[in-house]
């Protein structure tokens, strides 16, 4: 097993064709051809099976070209980090972010990192907090934003801010932000929420168990966006961090008010992963993503959000 071997399994796997493998790998179709046959022999299993779609990764085929794309990674961040420029941090960091955050920090991050540090290649990966989780554990991730982290203990975290949720509705139903609103008002109308299980969805769930109020849901998805759209129509009010409907807000496209009674809030923490050095270019882009936090939190761009004590810190990463 070799690294072109690897290059053609994935290549094959993401076109879906032999044919276009071999352009984009500037091969002839039967060197590629040739490198998958010899993978299966070496493994004793088909990777691929021919469809009218093209060429389909078979259920260990999915396997090896999921470890292959790791593996290929992590060789690129290598050569990368050991031809550095002198006095320049370079290589390639992938970073989650929350989907609720990312019209507010995904491009100031970018242009950051563009302008400071051109030697560093930014991935972004937006995704809610148990995919990213669930990402960084799988080593897909090199520092991610996650809430209230309840799972696995292998991130190392940082407490960033904690942050209020608010109480979404058309905009003829006229919430303020200077007027909270109870949940039992909430529970009157018909609610559009993430699915059962999401994180949200469990903080939304337990403070009606507290208030022992029933909440009326009548379409559930694992879409911010939609659930935005969705209320916009006119389908059912929502709850949702404040950070993901500021602009929302601001354009008159939805109003919105804290919720109260009981007062719901979630943590935000930077992680990393717990075990292995974490790169110089991911501490660069660490530290940047905190200070575009703070700056967020202190200019009044994250409603509701109080900073944590170490938020100003930035030194620490």
């Amino acid at each position: 097993m070799d690294v072109k071997q690897l290059k053609a399994l994935v290549t094959v796997a993401e076109v879906g064709s032999v044919t276009r493998a071999a352009e984009l790998l500037h091969l002839v179709q039967p060197a590629v051809t040739r490198q998958i046959r010899t993978l299966e022999q070496e493994l004793g299993v088909a990777l691929f099976e021919r469809t009218r779609q093209g060429m389909r990764p078979t259920e260990a085929g999915a396997i090896m070209v999921d470890r292959a794309r790791r593996a290929l990674n992590e060789l690129e961040r290598a050569r990368v980090e050991v031809q550095p420029t002198p006095g320049v941090v370079t290589g390639i960091v992938t970073v989650g972010l929350l989907e609720s955050t990312t019209e507010l920090l995904a491009e100031p991050l970018v242009s950051a990192l563009a302008r400071d540090h051109p030697g560093i290649e930014l991935r972004l990966m937006t995704a809610y907090s148990g995919h990213l989780q669930q990402w960084l554990d799988d080593g897909d991730l090199d520092l991610t934003l996650l809430y209230n982290l309840a799972g696995t203990p292998s991130p190392n975290v940082r407490p960033l801010v904690r942050e209020h949720l608010w109480v979404v509705a058309p905009p003829s139903e006229g919430l303020r932000g200077e007027r909270p609103v109870l949940l039992a008002r909430v529970a009157e109308h018909p609610l559009v929420m993430p699915a059962a299980g999401h994180a949200l969805r469990s903080l939304i769930d337990g403070a009606a168990g507290r208030a022992a109020v029933e909440l009326d849901i009548v379409v559930q998805t694992n879409s911010m966006r939609l659930q935005k759209q969705l209320v916009w129509a006119g389908h059912g009010w929502t709850i949702l961090p404040g950070v993901g409907i500021a602009e929302d807000v601001a354009d008159g496209t939805l109003s919105a008010a804290p919720l109260c009674d009981p007062d719901v809030w979630r943590s935000i923490v930077l992680a990393t992963p717990r075990n292995g050095r974490t790169p110089p270019a991911a501490e660069v882009v660490a530290r940047e993503l905190v200070r575009h936090i703070a700056s967020a939190v202190q200019q009044g761009r994250w409603p509701s959000a109080q900073p944590h004590a170490q938020i100003a810190r930035t030194d620490d990463i």
